[in-house]
């Protein structure tokens, strides 16, 4: 039997995983990607102090620094379902059957789809698809393309693609429908939008951001949006626009686009094609938790973790015993938040006290010093599923 099982290879569990291996726990870490490093292995930004954020490099100095400590990592592993026994927990795979004494979930995010008409055509992908291609596999996703969504994750990988030599036209809202309401709506699109205005390469823009922490700016702002969009790092972003057809016969050939109101209205009358050959769709993150719910985790839903997560407390750990969680299933932000939140997992698993509490620290560090952050009161859903936890203790 095996002290610990890590389902997931991306910064959490590979965080985790050095840290028990430390105390020398018999570990295992599996993951249905084919390499480890998850979602970290296509990020590429440069942070507002100036150095570069290269996903690949980090997952490297993690993987260099596990494989010294003999951690056993097995990719292209699915696990379908989890038993609760006795003496601890049965993981099935697709590989075998495996036995262990405690159970960490570190499955991170997925994406939430923002549908379209048109949507189903060739060439249409979500903004992380375009991640993964271009960053990691070094796949091309097109020759002209445009964003349909406007938020934190779409603006970074725009970014990111752009870096890549890819064109984009611009980034736009989706058109509004029961689904794409909230990333429909220009003002909460603009919330969203201040949030990561300090990464734009124009001091106008970063300064401006500041006054449009007040929601009244931000009124303002939208009402008076300029129709040619304002432009990070030569690209427009609209908020007053959106795209509500993906047009294409075998393939995408153009998008059509539409002013809209400050609600998110399409205007008619202000149809304009635009000639693409790819569309990224970015409808957002959320956790990625569907095992924990297979053995009986308690749930919360909570928008500012950006969905249903599992009940836990600052070490990680569950309601249920021997079960821990980190990362994105814990809610949505950065991969350095993620790393941070595996050593914590890894420490409380192998009952380091003294780790575990200057691991916790670097945690509220990390996140305080973010500089891209999903959502801005995260600090408040963290107390809210801290406080479930006590109330299931």
């Amino acid at each position: 039997m095996l002290d610990v099982v890590i389902i997931g290879a991306g910064p959490a569990g590979l965080s985790a995983a050095i840290a028990c291996r430390e105390s020398d726990l018999d570990v295992l870490v599996i993951d249905e990607f084919p390499k480890p490093g998850g979602r970290l292995l296509g990020q590429l930004h440069q942070e507002p102090t100036g150095e570069w954020w290269n996903g690949i490099k980090e997952t490297e100095i993690l993987l260099n620094r596990a494989n010294t400590l003999n951690t056993k990592i097995e990719c292209g592993v699915s696990c379908h379902h989890i038993e609760k026994t006795e003496t601890g927990y049965l993981v099935h795979t697709s590989q075998e059957l495996y036995k262990t004494k405690k159970l960490l979930i570190a499955t991170g995010a997925a994406e939430t789809a923002a549908p379209i008409p048109g949507w189903t055509l060739p060439g249409v992908m979500s903004i992380g698809a375009a991640q993964v291609m271009t960053n990691v596999h070094r796949v091309k996703v097109g020759n002209k393309g445009i964003v349909a969504g406007v938020n934190v994750l779409s603006a970074a990988i725009a970014r990111e693609l752009q870096i890549a030599g890819i064109d984009l036209h611009s980034m736009a809202l989706p058109v509004k429908n029961t689904v794409t309401k909230d990333h429909a709506h220009p003002e909460k699109v603009m919330e969203g939008l201040v949030r990561i205005a300090h990464l734009a390469p124009s001091p106008f823009l970063r300064f401006g951001s500041k006054f449009a922490q007040s929601s009244k700016v931000r009124d303002l702002a939208t009402k008076f949006y300029p129709k040619g969009g304002f432009k990070m790092w030569g690209m427009p972003i609209h908020v007053r626009k959106a795209i509500t057809q993906i047009n294409g016969t075998d393939k995408v050939e153009s998008v059509t686009m539409c002013d809209v109101t400050p609600e998110g209205d399409v205007i008619p009358g202000t149809e304009e094609i635009i000639n693409v050959d790819f569309v990224c769709i970015a409808g957002g993150l959320y956790p990625l938790s569907e095992l924990a719910s297979v053995i009986g985790c308690p749930f919360r839903y909570l928008e500012e973790l950006g969905g249903h997560v599992p009940v836990h407390n600052e070490q990680m750990e569950t309601p249920v015993e021997g079960l821990y969680v980190a990362g994105n299933i814990t809610g949505i932000e950065s991969a350095k938040v993620a790393r941070a939140q595996g050593a914590v997992a890894g420490y409380a698993i192998a009952n380091e006290p003294e780790r575990l509490k200057q691991a916790m620290q670097a945690v509220k560090k990390i996140r305080e010093a973010a500089s891209i952050q999903f959502h801005p009161q995260i600090k408040a859903g963290r107390a809210k599923i801290h406080r479930a936890y006590q109330e299931y203790v």
